[in-house]
């Protein structure tokens, strides 16, 4: 029978974390956290090599290389609860980098099927923010992270769109769905009309979370999610654009650890314009 070290600190003797069932040196620090655990092997697919090393409800881990930079895949599940305790769990072990690898919602109707959208920040309408920190706060993802995501999409000919997004612990009611038997509190009616009006590109589920906690503990994250769906056409088709969302989520990895490797070399701390620029040089552009 497995024994935790204490109910406060849910760790087993040899230091495993409680859901995701790794440990310190189980991952790098560059983690892509698809939601469905059937998408951790679809992102692996693009890896150089990899290995499944834990396996625990819907938190499954992946670990390889890609293009020679050593990159994990955790599922979170679905909504900010279970992507809540993916990242606390994932910075215990040594993880600091994260991307959100996600489907979404459009609501604009210039965004198509299959495109990405590439999140700056997220409107907090999960719960589990809250219990974090006050409204007040916001939910910003990391700059270095969001350039990355857009200079893969760039490089790969990926259509994308960057801006808002808006995060919903519900699915149904909370992002403007009916209910059972058209359940719909008034709060909620419309509220995807009234995102498309203040330019909000998107409903997803994570987004708001993750960033949160990023920000509170001072790590980075960033969101990339294939549009499956548009509020304003009615369209739905699932899983169209996915794998471009990977594999724009991938090249990110590999240009953050090169931006990462300049800035330690040159001594700096941001993505400024003479990173950028020794990046393009290192690449002959």
């Amino acid at each position: 029978m497995r024994k935790l070290k204490s109910a406060s600190t849910p760790v087993d003797d040899v230091g495993r974390q409680y859901h995701i069932h790794l440990r310190r040196g189980d991952v790098p620090r560059y983690v892509l956290l698809p939601g469905d655990p059937g998408r951790v092997p679809l992102i692996a697919k693009y890896w150089d090599e990899f290995r499944e090393v834990a396996r625990h409800r819907e938190y499954v881990t992946y670990v390889g290389r890609y293009r020679g930079v050593e990159v994990a895949a955790t599922s979170t599940g679905i909504g900010g609860p279970a992507a809540a305790i993916a990242i606390e769990e994932l910075l215990r072990v040594g993880a600091d980098t994260f991307i959100r690898v996600g489907t979404t919602g459009a609501l604009q109707k210039h965004i198509g099927l299959g495109d990405v959208v590439i999140s700056t920040a997220a409107v907090r309408y999960d719960g589990t923010s809250k219990i974090y920190v006050g409204v007040e706060y916001p939910a910003v993802a990391d700059l270095e992270v969001t350039l990355a995501l857009i200079e893969a999409a760039e490089e790969l000919g990926v259509r994308y769109h960057v801006g808002i997004t808006a995060s919903s612990d519900s699915f149904y009611v909370g992002q403007g769905r009916p209910g059972f038997r058209n359940y719909m509190p008034e709060e909620w009616a419309g509220i995807e009309r009234r995102l498309q009006e203040i330019n909000v590109l998107n409903f997803e589920m994570e987004s708001a979370t993750i960033f949160t906690l990023a920000n509170i503990y001072g790590v980075r994250a960033g969101t990339v999610c294939a549009a499956v769906a548009n509020r304003v056409t009615n369209e739905f088709i699932p899983d169209i654009g996915v794998e471009d969302a990977i594999r724009v989520s991938n090249e990110a990895v590999r240009i953050l650890s090169e931006w990462d490797t300049i800035k330690k070399e040159g001594g700096f701390r941001t993505p400024s314009v003479k990173v950028i620029k020794e990046y393009l040089a290192r690449r002959g552009v």
